[in-house]
């Protein structure tokens, strides 16, 4: 691996840098689990495709610039640093769009990859059920073939921008008597359509970032809404799932700017008279830094002809402890304004906002205590706890 940056990666990055800089939303969006949030958020989606920027590593023809994945690191690094908004459109940009490129039809991806790329469909992913959270192979939804289309039943709980997002991507069983991974298709739900209900859930600050999703025999045409084979739905979640877990959803520039930006605090409010605190802000940066390292690394294996595999297990244990960490080193450095809220907190509340959300990394996107089983059984092929 050459971790010298070539002169066109370099004019990538300082091209992205000056747009970045030209083009931030002010004053900030507000939060996108808000009608208004959402709605300004997409707006922000749609220039940065405007601008050629949504998504840089796809295709031209599904709306990128058909970038390759260092360079797509190269921007990430950018455009966190640059404090630019959070992306409304992660779930499909991140998560489907890389599983239909895989497992897509060609008459998939020409309807859904550019009209995602546009945000003029924004997605939610639908795994959760009452029943089925970390153990999503005990999922009930059902969906019954008649005729070209699927009859979906069931209810999808705590999708993320469900209240807000026009479709929904998920499992369901459609194999009667079929019991755990086997006979599960993944299909594509539009949210507008007769027999769904979307139910909004708030959460402790009020703003509906989740949603329950309830369906009543909700058709949908089959050969367009199935990903992969019928039957064969917990292969392709998988590969979503990888996606997740891995470093397409959680590029290794959204940890490197938050913890250049912690440095920064220190050096400015601690500085060299709090040994202790400048450990823990080393600490907290020697993370993000390593992570980056090994993303460059594991990209640079895929370009290869490489892949990845249970390792992005490892890959979502590292990363979601790593940002706990970094951001409870903040609020031991802010003491008590920490708690502070609004204009007067520092950096507008980032450091406490971002510790919220990283409290809920070892929970989403399969549990640590399941990806340790994964990695224990899969990587390191120790006998199965059960």
């Amino acid at each position: 691996m050459d971790l010298t940056f070539t002169p066109e990666q370099q004019r990538l990055r300082a091209e992205a840098a000056t747009w970045l800089a030209a083009n931030m939303p002010d004053p900030p969006l507000a939060s996108m689990d808000t009608a208004d949030g959402f709605k300004a958020h997409r707006a922000w989606e749609r220039q940065l495709h405007d601008a050629g920027w949504a998504v840089v590593a796809w295709p031209e023809e599904y709306g990128g610039r058909g970038l390759d994945l260092i360079e797509w690191l190269v921007f990430e690094e950018e455009y966190w640093r640059s404090g630019a908004p959070g992306r409304v459109g992660q779930n499909g940009l991140f998560l489907l769009g890389p599983t239909l490129m895989e497992h897509g039809t060609e008459e998939q991806r020409a309807r859904f990859l550019p009209p995602m790329a546009r945000a003029d469909e924004i997605w939610c992913q639908g795994w959760s059920e009452p029943q089925a959270g970390s153990d999503l192979a005990s999922l009930r939804s059902t969906a019954r073939r008649d005729g070209e289309e699927w009859v979906l039943s069931g209810q999808k709980i705590w999708v993320s921008r469900g209240a807000f997002a026009e479709w929904m991507f998920g499992l369901f069983r459609s194999e009667p008597g079929s019991e755990r991974h086997r006979g599960l298709s993944f299909i594509l739900v539009p949210l507008d359509a007769d027999g769904v209900d979307v139910r909004p859930i708030a959460q402790l600050d009020g703003e509906t970032g989740f949603a329950e999703v309830f369906l009543d025999d909700v058709r949908v045409p089959a050969d367009l809404c199935t990903v992969g084979h019928p039957g064969d739905g917990w292969r392709i979640a998988m590969s979503t799932a990888g996606f997740e877990r891995g470093v397409s959803l959680r590029s290794p520039g959204r940890f490197l700017a938050p913890a250049e930006r912690l440095v920064a605090r220190w050096v400015e409010s601690a500085g060299p008279g709090r040994p202790s605190a400048r450990d823990e802000v080393l600490d907290a940066w020697m993370d993000a830094e390593a992570y980056r390292l090994y993303q460059y690394r594991t990209v640079s294996h895929v370009l290869e002809g490489g892949a990845v595999g249970f390792e992005a297990s490892l890959n979502k244990l590292f990363w979601s402890q790593m940002d706990l960490h970094l951001h409870e080193t903040a609020l031991r450095l802010l003491g008590a304004d920490a708690a502070l809220a609004g204009d007067e907190a520092p950096d507008g509340g980032a450091w406490l906002d971002g510790f919220l959300f990283a409290l809920a990394g070892p929970i989403y996107a399969g549990t640590n205590q399941i990806q340790r089983n994964i990695v224990a059984e899969r990587v390191l092929d120790l006998p199965r706890s059960r």
